[in-house]
């Protein structure tokens, strides 16, 4: 596999951040092989039950390049990412790559990830799901639903998949943006920091990958809740876009009135 480059003093210094709940069959497989590339781990374990806990214990055990935090109990999948974006700052990496603990995600993609970051260091890299046979369908068309809304929310169409937790975040903006408002708390969270993003200014690479929804996989997706929680957001999101849309509508036409560079 291609080496990422995690320099700590130069401009870009990435780490992967793994939020957990549970995924004990799956996390040491996904942590290897990002530490295979070379990229440091940050896990944030949600309030996981003790063999998810063990099988953590022994992966961090003397391993100067995993830090696990620990959170007291479960807190959602919200909770988890905003403390590991918070640890990896703090820690001195520049960029994040949160990828889930699941195994629905291509971890041979990373080096992509890394090297859209480093030629467009301000960029919020998003995954753009490619799916096979084992998605099920009414996840795969809901989603479509949530992009109409993303669109319309951000006023563009550069978001191509919000809902992708397989993405890079520049750690400056995006802990910026956590102090601003706190992130929610539980699944509703990716769209909405994608949107949030977006308002900032920041500009959005999609990067096409393969995900997957292994045999027997672990979800902790609740159908009515979480569905309630998206709806609940994009009307906040929604109505947040209001008074931003003047400014949206500027920044589209800038952006294409801009001359080209030579």
């Amino acid at each position: 596999m291609q080496a990422c480059n995690t320099t700590r003093n130069g401009a870009h210094a990435p780490c992967a951040l793994i939020p957990i709940y549970n995924h004990k069959d799956t996390i040491v497989r996904t942590v290897q092989s990002l530490r295979a590339q070379g990229l440091p781990v940050v896990i944030v374990d949600d309030g996981s039950n003790d063999a998810t806990r063990e099988v953590l214990d022994a992966l961090a055990l003397g391993q100067a390049d995993i830090q696990l935090l620990r959170l007291p109990h479960n807190q959602g999948k919200g909770r988890a990412l905003t403390a590991g974006l918070l640890a990896a700052r703090a820690a001195g990496f520049t960029h994040a790559l949160q990828i889930d603990a699941d195994g629905q995600h291509d971890v041979a993609d990373a080096p992509r990830f890394l090297a859209e970051s480093q030629t467009y260091p301000q960029a919020l890299v998003c995954g753009k799901p490619i799916y096979d046979d084992s998605v099920p369908r009414a996840r795969l068309y809901g989603r479509y639903v949530t992009h109409v809304f993303v669109w319309i929310e951000t006023l563009s169409m550069a978001i191509q998949d919000s809902m992708c937790g397989y993405r890079l975040y520049p750690l400056d903006a995006t802990c910026a943006e956590i102090a601003r408002k706190p992130l929610p708390a539980r699944m509703d969270v990716d769209t909405e920091v994608a949107v949030r993003l977006s308002w900032r200014g920041l500009p959005v690479r999609n990067l096409p990958t393969r995900v997957i929804y292994p045999e027997n996989g672990l979800s902790h997706f609740r159908m009515w809740r979480d569905n309630l929680r998206i709806s609940a957001m994009h009307t906040r999101l929604l109505l947040g876009m209001l008074p931003r849309a003047p400014r949206l509508l500027w920044r589209r036409v800038s952006r294409r009135e801009a001359p080209c560079a030579a």
